[in-house]
């Protein structure tokens, strides 16, 4: 089977456990999501959620536009998630005395391949035809419930939050790309970057690079939606807990995240 049958299969089947105690005051991530998504991502990405299983379900029939427009509304959901991964970075750099200068150098880094990657979605979109949706304005205190540029260690929690994020849910686009090779490609281009981001921000915390379970790691309660099935262990009908133990089972194979899901992690940074 090919790269591409691959992804087209996977397409079909299938946020943030102890820091800040006033973090575990938050309830469930989720539900306080759903109530701001809608309203909150002014890019008309709704109609991607209902409408994009469809289309992969019947790629066979659809026409040229359609296929055009699950395309560019997959790259506007990956660019609101790259533009508030741009600024969340910014920000904290241009924080006196946030980041310890042990650390800057990686956040630099990072900083630097966030802004490559918005750059690329814009061109990529005005290339398509398509008017790549405006920054957000966001809120990165999710309306007072994080400090994130007054606490390195909640800087820590949301960087953290935002990879991992980010890592399942260019995954979940993959099947909407599809019909575009190129765009395929540079996608799981961007989406091998986001993990190795995933993976030092992880490091930094004293986490393991992956995910084991549904556990983020050291992680507040309210991120938990960003770890939602990643306990799953079974693959292509393969139990792979059953032959390594679910901890290392679920581990080694990385779950996808739906476009709604991921809308709804960053709607509760958008203002």
């Amino acid at each position: 089977m090919n790269i591409l049958k691959l992804l087209d299969k996977l397409s079909h089947d299938q946020f943030f456990t102890t820091e800040a105690s006033r973090l575990e005051t938050i309830t469930n991530l989720s539900v306080f999501g759903k109530k701001a998504a809608t309203a909150a991502v002014p890019l008309g990405l709704g109609g991607l959620m209902t409408t994009s299983v469809k289309a992969e379900t019947t790629h066979t029939q659809i026409t040229g536009t359609a296929l055009k427009s699950t395309l560019t509304d997959a790259l506007q959901l990956a660019l609101v998630l790259e533009y508030l991964e741009n600024e969340y970075y910014a920000i904290g750099l241009s924080t006196a005395g946030l980041i310890p200068n042990a650390d800057r150098t990686v956040f630099m880094q990072i900083s630097k391949h966030e802004s490559a990657h918005v750059s690329f979605l814009k061109s990529t979109l005005t290339s398509l035809g398509a008017t790549p949706g405006s920054k957000p304005t966001f809120d990165f205190t999710a309306n007072g419930n994080f400090s994130p540029f007054t606490d390195y260690n909640q800087f820590l929690i949301l960087a953290q939050a935002f990879e991992d994020t980010g890592v399942r849910a260019y995954k979940g686009q993959a099947g909407n790309v599809m019909s575009n090779k190129v765009v395929l490609q540079a996608a799981l281009q961007i989406h091998s970057v986001e993990a190795r981001h995933a993976s030092q921000v992880r490091r930094m915390r004293a986490n393991k690079g992956w995910i084991e379970l549904a556990n983020g790691g050291n992680m507040p309660s309210a991120t938990n939606p960003v770890y939602a099935g990643e306990d799953n262990v079974n693959q292509a009908g393969y139990n792979t807990g059953t032959a390594f133990g679910a901890a290392a089972g679920s581990a080694a194979y990385d779950e996808i995240l739906s476009g709604s899901d991921a809308q709804t992690i960053a709607s509760l940074f958008i203002a």
